[in-house]
């Protein structure tokens, strides 16, 4: 008989253990110099540079469940760190943070992106859904943050355009990465495995709490639930009366 998988609380358990990191390492986080407030267009080069690959971080050399999730944990991270650029960029303009045109331009990437590396286009779709969530989240908790404290807003606006484009390679990275790790993340464990994977992209993201609350959103459909028993074939041959 399977083993019992209780994926949704499974779930839970994960968003609440990285929330709770997240909010354990914001005192300390508040201090570090903001991503946004560098520059315009050309420090939006450095500060996204190590997103410039179209391929998800190496996996490490030992195979397994964690070297196949780290990179989704660490590009969702990366990808949250690009969301203070955006904010930045819409902070002063009216722009709002909801765009949908933009978000559908993005599943529909990401769905055909993901037929053609041999990953599963449903699955991915309900990733970035998250991904798009969680991204708001940070939009929304900065906004917030600029209009209680205007001392802390940014100065300078990035460009929202290339700003998107380097979220565009970010992305890429993660299709690839969701098609690669369709094993672990199916697989009943998966939430077990997630969390310090979570827990070290944010820490070496230095993230703080509404960073860290956003990953655990970004991460919510990483753990597909895991392919149901299949049905019992009925016994074809007749039975004794």
């Amino acid at each position: 008989m399977r083993a019992v998988r209780d994926v949704p609380r499974s779930r839970a358990v994960l968003i609440g253990a990285v929330a709770s990191i997240a909010l354990a390492a914001a005192p300390r986080a508040a201090t570090a110099a903001p991503a946004y407030d560098r520059g315009p267009t050309p420090v939006v080069r450095a500060a996204l540079a190590a997103e410039t690959s179209n391929h998800a971080p190496p996996a490490p050399a030992w195979a397994g469940p964690r070297g196949a999730l780290r990179p989704l944990a660490e590009l969702s991270a990366r990808r949250l760190r690009a969301a203070d650029l955006v904010a930045a960029a819409k902070w002063g303009t009216g722009q709002p943070i909801d765009d949908p045109e933009r978000e559908r331009q993005v599943l529909a990437a990401v769905a055909r992106q993901a037929g053609e590396v041999g990953g599963d286009p449903v699955a991915t779709v309900a990733v970035f859904r998250d991904q798009i969530e969680a991204n708001k989240h940070v939009q929304r908790a900065l906004h917030r943050r600029w209009r209680a404290a205007p001392d802390q807003a940014p100065t300078e606006r990035p460009d929202l355009a290339e700003v998107r484009s380097e979220i565009n390679r970010i992305n890429d990275g993660l299709v690839r990465a969701i098609a690669a790790s369709e094993p672990a993340r199916t697989a009943w464990l998966c939430p077990l495995v997630l969390l310090p994977e979570a827990a070290r992209a944010h820490r070496d993201q230095a993230l703080d709490g509404p960073h860290g609350v956003a990953l655990a959103r970004a991460l919510r459909s990483v753990c597909a639930p895991p392919p149901a028993d299949p049905a019992p074939r009925p016994d074809a041959s007749p039975k004794a009366p």
